[in-house]
């Protein structure tokens, strides 16, 4: 059906006359006759009852009324939301990280937040081998990522950087120690998380490498959980030093730099170089601002 027919059709019904509809929409009387008569010929039905001077609806020109009133008040949201997607007034970005990943996007999205307060931010859990794949196919609109993708047509942007290091509590005997070795970790019991991802099996083949045992006593299916665990002095716990920040800097838990282990990690938001929405071209502009002007 013909919107601006449509438009016409109600504009005849609103003034009850041709003439004076023609003049509102700004067409001649022709014009608004003809596109009348369309509509009539779509539906097979008369619209108004020709025989009376005021423009009386027919049956069918009162449902067509009904109905098209509706029509184009959709129409009209359905352009006003998709003006909004272009003007950034609304829109959802949607993000795949791991659970250590977060702490390295927040002052992202800090800064994304205030600049663009209505578009959502949705971050998912998603395992690091399936974020790129996800991303490539347009599941997700960026991927954090600490290894560089095998997947092609995918655009990296470096976010921040990390390093690994040994949690344990204030009053643990490698608490003082400016560095351990991995050596002195094979006496200790460990907290880990059993989410499989790149990282823990780096950490993993690495002491398997050097022929050191590791002693995972607990594992645990958050990070919150793990540090709760090592304040309990449950064990200790190997974590990337920004996921702890709190607890390092209230004293709660210490971080030690692991020698070998202790290697600056860079974090990269991945997405796909084109067919991006509105939402997600504005999200990148903000990391690839980190580059020049690091967040705190």
């Amino acid at each position: 059906m013909d919107l601006s027919a449509l438009k016409i059709f109600l504009a005849v019904a609103h003034e009850r006359s041709f003439s004076r509809a023609a003049a509102k929409v700004h067409r001649t009387q022709p014009a608004v006759s003809q596109a009348v008569r369309r509509l009539e010929v779509e539906l097979g039905e008369q619209l108004f009852d020709r025989s009376s001077k005021s423009g009386t609806l027919t049956e069918a020109g009162r449902m067509l009324h009904n109905y098209g009133q509706r029509l184009v008040r959709l129409a009209e949201e359905t352009e006003s939301a998709v003006r909004d997607l272009r003007d950034l007034r609304r829109g959802r970005v949607l993000i795949g990280a791991n659970e250590a990943a977060v702490h390295t996007l927040l002052p992202v999205l800090v800064r994304f937040r205030q600049r663009y307060p209505d578009i959502s931010i949705d971050v998912r859990r998603v395992p690091a081998r399936q974020i790129a794949v996800e991303v490539q196919q347009g599941s997700l609109d960026f991927g954090a990522l600490t290894f560089h993708p095998a997947e092609e047509g995918l655009l990296e942007v470096p976010v921040g950087s990390d390093e690994l290091v040994l949690l344990v509590p204030p009053s643990h005997p490698l608490a003082k120690r400016r560095q351990v070795a991995m050596q002195d970790i094979a006496h200790e019991a460990v907290v880990a998380h059993n989410d499989p991802s790149p990282a823990r099996e780096r950490v993993l083949r690495l002491f398997e490498e050097y022929h050191i045992p590791l002693n995972m006593v607990i594992s645990l299916p958050s990070l919150d959980g793990i540090k709760r665990a090592v304040e309990l002095k449950l064990g200790v716990a190997l974590l990337p030093r920004r996921c702890a920040i709190t607890e390092i800097a209230s004293g709660r838990l210490v971080a030690v730099p692991v020698a070998v282990l202790s290697r600056k990690r860079q974090v990269t938001l991945v997405c796909r170089k084109a067919h991006r929405s509105h939402a997600a071209d504005a999200f990148l502009s903000i990391a690839q601002e980190k580059i020049q002007k690091p967040l705190t």
